[in-house]
């Protein structure tokens, strides 16, 4: 919060991002297109993460997880 990537009303987005960071969680899936699965802020958290020396989850909608094998037939 303090390098103001995140606007300050969004404190509990951080918050996600840091606990999935902590714990190592490999995905951080979210419909939170506005603060966190945002091509624009998603490389100023990895920076922030990369500065910090923590884990980067891989940040993303539900809909970008999907496997949709089934349509390359």
């Amino acid at each position: 919060m303090s390098r103001a990537i995140l606007p300050p009303k969004s404190q509990v987005d951080a918050l996600h991002i840091a606990v999935a960071a902590h714990h190592r969680i490999d995905y951080l899936l979210t419909w939170n297109c506005t603060h966190i699965a945002n091509a624009r802020i998603l490389p100023r958290i990895h920076s922030v993460l990369t500065d910090r020396n923590c884990f980067i989850p891989i940040i993303c909608t539900p809909e970008e997880m999907v496997d949709d094998d089934e349509n390359d037939e």
